[in-house]
């Protein structure tokens, strides 16, 4: 073996390059990761609020990335569910700095943003485990909460 065929060897062991099958699963779940967080990050960003279309689709496409490395390297599933509580929980504290007390605590605000963090996670773990349905599903109805409450039930007047 040459020392160019022996360096091209060394090079997709160390990188792991996978077969067309599994590069096919991971651009899809990546893409349906980043997309479905676009969209709820895009719904964000024309409100103005400080967590948009670039934050939604970075925490999806992450927590995508978090529990298929583990998927894709031989870890058992139930495994996984260590990493997801990893997610969950930091997300938790991305969620926190959006949370601000306005007028000595009288009035909190953020609590949305927070609260809308956690969704493009969630849909990032569904994702990136196959669960490209019960992903696109959730967005749908993430959406229709974020843009139909506010309509059936509008905010009091301060």
């Amino acid at each position: 073996m040459s020392v160019s065929a022996q360096v091209a060897d060394a090079l997709a062991r160390e990188f792991a390059l996978p077969d067309v099958g599994t590069t096919t699963t991971i651009v899809v779940r990546l893409l349906t990761a980043a997309i479905l967080g676009g969209l709820l990050g895009l719904e964000r960003e024309r409100k103005g609020r400080a967590a948009g279309l670039k934050t939604h689709i970075l925490v999806s496409i992450g927590s995508a990335l978090f529990v298929m490395a583990p998927l894709l390297s031989g870890i058992d599933p139930g495994d996984v569910t260590r990493v997801m509580q990893g997610i969950v929980s930091g997300i938790g504290f991305l969620g926190a700095g959006a949370i601000i007390r306005m007028d000595r605590g009288a009035r909190v605000e953020g609590l949305t943003t927070a609260a809308g963090i956690w969704m493009p996670a969630a849909i990032g773990m569904a994702a990136g485990m196959g669960m490209e349905i019960l992903a696109l599903a959730t967005t749908l109805v993430a959406l229709a909460v974020v843009n139909l409450v506010p309509r059936l039930f509008p905010a009091p007047a301060v």
